[in-house]
């Protein structure tokens, strides 16, 4: 019975994941359109990250036992883990004026991509990696990326120790 108290628990904790992260997409999208902060190729694969992020967690919330919530939370932070990634890379950029985040090389590779021309709008990259935008807080958009992932890794990271632990003491 404790078992599938915990289970349920989180399942609901992936669900909560799953719409923080695509709460951070939405506020992306509305610096972009109400406040004209156009994305550059990093903050474009950052959504990415977020959207997959997003659906792992919906999809690890739907399992029926721990081994496929197991393997849903081993993803997401795999899938974390890059966009810490990418959010050092973009921090590095705008911290380091005149470094440049390769928009000629990396631009054609993002806006390839299928979303981009599903929704071009969302996913077409329109703005330079070293364009820095008024920090929120204090922290740049880069820096506040960087904050959900890493909360992100060590949340699953986190779930994924305990399960490991709690599995080797029901073992002894």
């Amino acid at each position: 019975m404790n078992d599938l108290l915990s289970l349920r628990r989180e399942r609901r904790l992936l669900v909560l994941l799953g719409l923080v992260s695509l709460s951070l997409v939405g506020g992306a999208l509305y610096l972009q359109f109400a406040k004209g902060e156009d994305p550059c190729p990093l903050c474009i694969i950052q959504r990415y990250f977020f959207i997959l992020i997003a659906i792992l967690a919906f999809a690890g919330a739907t399992r029926g036992g721990w081994q496929g919530v197991r393997v849903f939370e081993t993803l997401i932070a795999v899938v974390a883990a890059a966009g810490v990634g990418t959010a050092v890379r973009h921090l590095f950029i705008q911290l380091h004026p005149g470094f440049s985040c390769g928009f000629d090389a990396l631009q054609p590779v993002v806006d390839a991509l299928p979303p981009a021309h599903w929704l071009p709008s969302v996913f077409k990259v329109a703005g330079l990696c070293e364009t820095v935008y008024p920090p929120i807080l204090g922290l740049l958009l880069p820096g506040w990326a960087l904050v959900a992932f890493v909360l992100t890794f060590l949340a699953v990271a986190a779930s994924l120790w305990r399960r490991r632990a709690k599995g080797r003491l029901h073992a002894v």
